[in-house]
């Protein structure tokens, strides 16, 4: 903690209830926590903590449920908003592909704004994914630009052409999805965009798929 913070009664009574859970806090200078923090305005505290380990079986899948997988997206920001954006959607987990920044990188955790904790989010290389995706019955669709308009993806009554699970995959915010992941999927899926717009942020995206997609299940 910030000697800053630990002066202020916001601080002593943040202390008191880490303390009350059992957890050691330990106040240093300001010019080391400085060097800790990793960003220009830090909030006066910072966590050492051990990240949960996921595994598949923490994917609780339903009928009907929907995943969202993450296909190397470089930048850690994106990364934890995806999760952040899943898990407030209501998807069953992420799945985080190779190529991908590490959603346990502190830029990612503060994007995630803690959902990254309290959401299954599982690392598998490309044979896992599909194994996974396959043991399942899980149904992939994949974002694309030049794929099916998501009004006609989803019906003229806005459901999904199955009621089995779904797993929407995004890709990298320059190169897309990979062929390889794009030639397992049952379908390529776009959102129309405005004339003269070229492309919506990928955390944006996923958010629109992920929404449509729950909302007509």
């Amino acid at each position: 903690m910030a000697p800053d913070l630990a002066r202020t009664a916001r601080g002593t009574a943040l202390v008191a209830e880490l303390q009350r859970h059992a957890v050691p806090v330990e106040e240093v200078g300001a010019r080391t926590f400085l060097q800790l923090a990793d960003t220009d305005t830090p909030q006066g505290i910072l966590g050492v903590i051990e990240p949960r380990r996921w595994s598949e079986d923490d994917l609780a899948l339903r009928e009907g449920g929907v995943a969202l997988v993450i296909d190397a997206v470089q930048d850690p920001g994106n990364v934890g908003t995806l999760i952040r954006t899943a898990h407030a959607l209501g998807a069953v987990g992420t799945i985080v592909l190779r190529g991908t920044a590490d959603p346990t990188s502190p830029k990612a955790l503060r994007a995630a704004m803690g959902a990254t904790f309290r959401h299954p989010v599982v690392v598998l290389d490309d044979a896992g994914f599909i194994a996974w995706a396959r043991k399942h019955d899980v149904t992939l669709w994949a974002a694309a630009a030049d794929g099916v308009p998501l009004h006609r993806a989803l019906g003229d009554q806005g459901r999904g052409k199955r009621e089995g699970p779904i797993a929407v995959i995004v890709g990298n915010e320059g190169a897309g999805i990979r062929p390889q992941l794009n030639a397992v999927s049952a379908q390529r899926v776009a959102i129309p965009l405005a004339q003269g717009a070229e492309s919506l942020n990928v955390a944006v995206a996923a958010g629109i798929l992920l929404y449509e997609v729950a909302r007509g299940r």
